[in-house]
């Protein structure tokens, strides 16, 4: 799959925060299972962010639309993506599990 197509995650946080630290070890570990392209965003970088989310965060962006804020569900971040990328769920879920678990 090319670059361009790949879908984006974003991830708003900041320095210091433990759900932060969390979502991102999470999203790093389902990026070498599934292609999607991650970047992480310092909210302090960005007054609008900041003021938009202060201490509500981490906040989950797939291809600029709101997914999750504070904690991933797996079963749902997968879903989404097999919805942007094709496959079935079942597949899906299973090369994760097969992953995490074998």
């Amino acid at each position: 799959m090319s670059q361009a197509s790949r879908p984006l995650v974003e991830l708003l946080s900041k320095p210091d925060c433990h759900l932060c630290t969390e979502a991102k070890h999470l999203l790093r570990e389902l990026q070498g299972i599934y292609s999607f392209t991650l970047r992480e965003i310092n909210i302090l970088n960005d007054q609008e962010l900041s003021a938009q989310y202060g201490e509500d965060i981490p906040v989950v962006l797939i291809n600029g639309r709101k997914a999750f804020k504070h904690r991933i569900d797996i079963r749902q971040f997968v879903r989404r993506l097999q919805r942007l990328q094709g496959g079935t769920p079942q597949a899906w879920w299973q090369r994760f599990w097969h992953q995490e678990n074998g």
